[in-house]
């Protein structure tokens, strides 16, 4: 169970780096989710985002790239400490 909310929370934490990944205009998913521009970029810059502003703004941005993105980042968080590439690691076991 805390591992749903240690992910809820860096999805929260995301949120822009995600917006920025999507390659969608700020005006454009604010018009979409029904809110003004200026204050689509306050809550972006701040991070305060409401459950359903962010489910929202995921219907609008969900792509292959962000959701690569994001996997990305929660295998990093999920395997912390230096990692090898696949080709590395099968040299090192002699495979």
């Amino acid at each position: 169970m805390l591992e749903v909310v240690a992910n809820y929370r860096l999805l929260k934490q995301q949120m822009g780096n995600l917006i920025k990944k999507s390659g969608y205009k700020n005006e454009y998913i604010a018009a979409k989710i029904g809110m003004r521009a200026d204050y689509f970029a306050v809550k972006k810059k701040r991070g305060n985002w409401s459950d359903e502003e962010m489910a929202g703004i995921i219907r609008v941005i969900e792509n292959d790239d962000v959701t690569s993105y994001f996997d990305s980042i929660m295998i990093k968080n999920s395997f912390p400490g230096d990692t090898i590439a696949a080709g590395e690691f099968e040299k090192i076991m002699k495979w």
